[in-house]
């Protein structure tokens, strides 16, 4: 009993602690960039917009205010949202799978989402309004989601290592998929492509926060709400039926819900790679193999990475912007040889 109190007050300091960090760098990393200002003038910007009567009273110049305001702040905002979802989906893969090295992005879910949405760039156009690229993103997570269970099923994969395998090779004809679009697409419209093919979060704007925000959400509280069957499926399908659990709806549903996820993060900030391997596996050091206690975590240490991970990308080639998922990828592919390598000894 004393042991349980120990752990669920330190996981609570824990959560603490890496809230109130995110909370001091939000202003820090929305003052670094090519132009770096001064967090001080960060805070009444934004207090200026968020209070009229700050806004009458403080003067601030018109082109910090705007890149400040219109600019940093929406991109850290859907940093945090985005590193937040990943986290989720990548942890939500990975019990799925009962396979610690699954992520959206080796999966191939990621690379679905940027299918769907390099054919509606190049090919469709904006039939639907704003809301047809995040659909014909979603519509290429599940294509690969399915994709994934008609192969494991076919062959008969049962085994975590051969699903993981599955989408790993499912990746790369997605991807070849995606080029082929691109190549057969008016050429002179292939730079808006590469948005997504390497990531980036240059487009992030006040408009576009909302629909990433709603989905993380509604993903976060249908995944807090059955972290116990979660749990129970990582015992093993016989053990989680033998508890209740409807093992086939459940594993649908997981799915289901990291694919939209993952695609409506594609959707607006292209596909940004290993953050659902890298998290959780960080999470797990600090608070151990819960998932009722891993979800939050995960979702903050994910809202936390990706916004200074953002900073290298806008500060290292300065004033070039280098495309965020360049440097996940570097960081993420030493990550996972780290992880082979442990897992094999």
């Amino acid at each position: 009993m004393n042991a349980r109190f120990s752990h669920r007050r330190r996981f609570n300091y824990l959560c603490v602690f890496c809230a109130v960090l995110l909370l001091v760098s939000i202003p820090l990393t929305i003052a670094l960039g090519t132009i770096n200002i001064h967090p001080e003038q960060v805070l009444k910007v934004i207090l200026a917009h968020l209070s009229t009567e700050a806004s009458n009273s403080i003067d601030i110049a018109i082109g910090i205010d705007k890149i400040i305001w219109e600019l940093r702040v929406p991109r850290v905002l859907i940093a945090c949202i985005t590193g937040a979802g990943l986290a989720m989906a990548g942890l939500t893969l990975q019990a799925v799978t009962r396979n610690s090295l699954a992520d959206p992005h080796l999966l191939g879910i990621s690379a679905g989402a940027v299918l769907g949405a390099v054919i509606v760039t190049m090919h469709v156009g904006d039939i639907l309004g704003p809301i047809t690229l995040p659909l014909a993103a979603f519509c290429g997570s599940l294509l690969a989601t399915a994709l994934i269970a008609l192969v494991s099923q076919t062959a008969k994969l049962s085994s975590a290592t051969h699903l993981l395998m599955t989408g790993v090779a499912l990746s790369f004809v997605l991807i070849s998929a995606a080029n082929l679009a691109l190549f057969l697409g008016d050429h002179r419209a292939s730079h808006q492509v590469i948005f997504w093919m390497l990531g980036g979060l240059g487009l992030a704007r006040w408009s576009t926060l909302l629909l990433p925000f709603l989905v993380c959400t509604f993903g976060y509280l249908f995944l807090h709400f059955h972290t116990k069957y979660i749990n129970a499926l990582l015992l093993g399908d016989e053990t989680a039926t033998s508890l209740g659990v409807n093992v086939k709806r459940l594993r649908i549903q997981l799915f289901v819900v990291s694919a939209l996820i993952t695609a409506v993060l594609v959707a607006n900030s292209g596909a940004i790679g290993f953050v659902g391997l890298m998290i959780p596996h960080i999470a797990r050091y600090f608070v151990g193999g819960d998932n009722r206690r891993l979800l939050p975590f995960c979702a903050l240490l994910g809202a936390l990475f990706l916004p200074w991970v953002d900073v290298i990308a806008r500060s290292l080639l300065a004033p070039e912007e280098l495309p965020i998922g360049i440097i996940t990828g570097f960081i993420g592919g030493l990550f996972f040889i780290v992880l082979l390598i442990r897992s094999s000894r």
